[in-house]
């Protein structure tokens, strides 16, 4: 192993009850370097990232780190050997402290009891070695926000004297802003020596933040390349078999915009305020703005969640008050929450069981006709299963989310407002989520998307709302430059380089 060499897999396989997850992965991490690891769900990459934490033994192939080859039976292992994985779902428990979190069960004591003073001093040095002196060392978990927690979880990493950190999906709760601290603090990370091996779904942070790329397909190693000789087209042609041309699909022939099917004047409550706009059959409107703009409480309005208390709602010309979501449900609207394990899935449930929620709570009498007409809709949606009856928190995000999609359409929803989408699902997924709203609005329905994503607001929106502090700041059409869409969102004519020029500049009302 070269002497920049921390960690490497030779011919690595691996399978569960007879299929074959993995085969043959070779895999090379060097120090100091941020590797991503990409590919679809399914692609093989939390098999991989599972394997070098310990969780799972490889079936074949070799693994060396550090110059000595290795096989670790248990994650505290791979913990205390260097190699520390901070997963999707944190582990930390809420009810204690940072620093207690930080040293769980390995506690500095003195004279045979824990030293509290030390735990706290030790902590306070590693977050202060990450440039993140606003946690404090004593606040118990609970009271911190999801950024915060992932950086209790980096700074519990570097209490093992980390020298690989693998993150997975790190940036999946965050917003803007805590993003770029999330860059910064892995920048510091790097440049002490510590390797990072990122898997993501978001090329942009691939590209931004990436030294080398490895692409898995099928339990394959595809390739491996330097961020610098591969683009972001070849890299989707390589993960999902198709050109980034096809990611957003055009209006399908046949589309036709029609009459409004939602209409909102001076709609406001008390997060958003004077907000008109109308809805038409057969377009997709995307809603754009900064984190905090109003862009989620504007669908909640609408379907009911947060009623509006002042204004007046039209749906196919007719005056309405929806005033709860069931009532929401009931004038045809549908909402795709952007929290689906929280909101918008019964985890424990079959997939069929969720796909009838909305029906047997609304429309109960429709029940035996949704239960015939489910399992059409779910096959529609290639749903990746072993059958109807597979619970759902065994699915793959992208799967899950085909799920609540599939929830809505059994309800024949006549307005559908899309929250997050495609938020934390891989390439694949996402283009089959973008083929469903380009098939529902050929089918005369209306499609509202939030998203704080500017690539896909742009390539699938037939017209962009912005929103601003609550209120609806601009309408652009459809193609509109990311720095018109930016300017709308800011209230200036900044690029977002120069909107966040210090990602660690933060204001009490920012960190609540």
């Amino acid at each position: 192993m070269s002497d920049d060499v921390i960690l490497r897999t030779r011919s690595v396989g691996k399978s569960f009850f007879g299929v074959q997850v993995l085969t043959g992965i070779d895999f090379t991490v060097r120090r100091g370097e941020v590797h991503g690891l990409v590919g679809e769900n399914g692609a093989g990459k939390s098999t991989l990232m599972k394997i070098l934490a310990g969780v799972h033994h490889a079936d074949e192939g070799t693994i060396e780190f550090a110059g000595e080859r290795v096989s670790f039976t248990h994650p505290l292992q791979a913990m205390n050997a260097g190699l520390v994985t901070v997963f999707q779902e944190f582990t930390l428990l809420p009810e204690r402290t940072v620093a207690q979190n930080v040293f769980l069960g390995r506690e500095p004591r003195r004279a045979g009891l824990i030293d509290n003073k030390a735990m706290l001093t030790r902590t306070r040095e590693l977050l202060d070695e990450l440039g993140v002196a606003f946690i404090d060392p004593s606040a118990r978990v609970r009271s911190l926000t999801v950024a915060e927690q992932q950086i209790v979880e980096i700074v519990k990493a570097l209490s093992f004297d980390a020298r690989v950190i693998s993150m997975d999906e790190p940036t999946a709760a965050l917003s803007d802003r805590e993003v770029e601290l999330l860059y910064a603090i892995i920048r510091t990370l790097t440049a002490r020596g510590v390797a990072v091996i990122y898997v993501s779904h978001r090329l942009k942070e691939i590209f931004d933040l990436c030294d080398t790329i490895t692409i898995l397909k099928d339990g394959a190693l595809v390739s491996t390349d330097a961020r610098a000789d591969l683009t972001s087209e070849e890299m989707v042609r390589r993960m999902v078999g198709r050109p980034i041309h096809a990611y957003f699909p055009e209006p399908r022939p046949g589309t036709v915009v029609g009459d409004a099917r939602l209409q909102l004047t001076a709609c406001g409550n008390d997060f958003v305020d004077d907000v008109s706009l109308t809805l038409r059959a057969g377009e997709i409107v995307g809603v754009a703005g900064l984190q905090g703009s109003g862009r989620t409480e504007l669908v909640e309005g609408v379907f009911g969640v947060s009623p509006f208390t002042r204004g007046d709602v039209r749906i196919d010309g007719a005056p309405v008050r929806i005033a709860s979501a069931r009532k929401g449900v009931r004038a045809g609207l549908a909402l795709v929450t952007e929290d689906r394990k929280a909101q918008g899935l019964a985890l424990s449930q079959s997939i069929l069981d969720n796909a009838l929620l909305v029906v047997r709570s609304v429309f109960s009498r429709r029940t035996r006709n949704a239960r015939r007409e489910a399992p059409g809709i779910l096959s529609s949606l290639e749903i990746s299963a072993r059958g109807v009856g597979q619970e759902v928190r065994y699915l793959s995000g992208g799967n899950q989310q085909k799920v609540v999609l599939a929830k809505w359409l059994v309800t024949r929803p006549q307005i559908v407002l899309f929250d997050e989408p495609t938020r934390g699902i891989d390439v694949g997924a996402k283009i089959a989520v973008y083929e469903l709203m380009r098939e529902l609005a050929t089918e005369g329905k209306a499609v509202l998307m939030v998203s704080s994503e500017l690539p896909e607001v742009i390539g699938m929106s037939d017209r962009i709302l912005v929103m601003r502090d609550g209120e609806l700041a601009a309408e652009l059409p459809a193609g509109a430059a990311e720095h018109e869409v930016l300017a709308a969102a800011t209230g200036t004519d900044e690029t977002a380089a120069d909107v966040i020029e210090d990602p660690r500049v933060e204001t009490e009302e920012d960190r609540r």
